[in-house]
């Protein structure tokens, strides 16, 4: 996107993180905010993948039961769902 952004002459600059296109350190930062997003989408992605699979692994060994898959989710690390308001204002 960067390269697009370069090729039309558009300089970007964020106003909220201070990020600058049209200067060395800010080309770096904002490839770097790419990076970063690429790495937690495929954290994101391999996490989805391994709980899908965890189930499936229950039910091979047969150990199906409700106890059996309650343990499982008891054992998934808890996260906190953000707050959402849906206020307009």
């Amino acid at each position: 996107m960067l390269d697009e952004l370069k090729r039309r002459k558009v300089k970007f600059r964020s106003l909220t993180e201070h990020i600058d296109t049209d200067t060395p350190t800010g080309r770096a930062m904002w490839q770097l905010i790419g990076l970063l997003a690429e790495l937690e989408r495929s954290l994101i992605s391999e996490r989805t993948r391994a709980g899908v699979k965890a189930p499936r692994k229950l039910i091979d060994k047969g150990e199906h039961d409700h106890q059996g898959i309650a343990d499982l989710f008891q054992s998934l690390p808890q996260h906190p769902l953000p707050s959402v308001s849906l206020k307009k204002g």
